[in-house]
């Protein structure tokens, strides 16, 4: 699977990502830093890849502007959650929804919309 980890979301998680055999691109490390997230969003649905994000202003992009994706993940988790509920979490939707990956998934502490 193809992953873009938008800045605000945790690097780590791109290395576990590699790890299980992912491609994983970082707008922090292969793009311009500080681009808009329309922009984000448009990259990402280019290469087909599904963005990790913690911004959620990407909600207002996909579920009321209707800019085109490729599937986003949105991490709703609040600022002091350690690695491992990152990743579990991320776990969670990987393994529960794999057919709905190409769609705008909030993942929060106690649950997951697919929108």
């Amino acid at each position: 699977m193809k992953f873009l980890l938008d800045e605000s979301a945790d690097g780590r998680l791109g290395t576990y990502l590699r790890s299980l055999g992912h491609d994983v691109t970082t707008i922090a490390a292969d793009h311009e830093q500080s681009l808009d997230d329309s922009l984000v969003l448009e990259i990402a649905h280019d290469a087909q890849r599904i963005l990790l994000t913690d911004d959620r202003d990407f909600g207002m992009l996909v579920n009321v502007l209707y800019q085109s994706h490729s599937g986003v993940i949105y991490f709703r988790l609040g600022t002091n959650v350690d690695l491992q509920t990152k990743i579990h979490r991320l776990d969670l939707v990987l393994t529960q929804y794999p057919g709905e990956l190409r769609r705008f998934i909030t993942v929060s502490l106690d649950r997951v919309r697919i929108s």
